[in-house]
């Protein structure tokens, strides 16, 4: 049965995941990203992660999509 369009309405957009685990260096660009995600409707999803590569530290954040909720 093809997709409803409210299931269409609550998909993420640009077909992206449902899930994502964003990467990366802990900087402005990675704090970027993350912002970026919220703003489109994602939420966080548990803690964020860092690790120590031995040269900088490396940030990770999930994200999950809440449909676009606003407020």
């Amino acid at each position: 049965m093809p997709p409803t369009l409210n299931e269409i309405a609550n998909r993420p957009p640009n077909d992206l995941p449902i899930y994502r685990l964003l990467t990366g260096p802990d900087d402005a660009t990675f704090c970027q990203r993350v912002s970026e995600m919220l703003e489109l409707g994602y939420a966080v999803y548990g803690s964020p992660a860092l690790t120590f590569d031995g040269a900088r530290v490396i940030a990770a954040q999930a994200v999950i999509w809440k449909g676009g909720v606003s407020g």
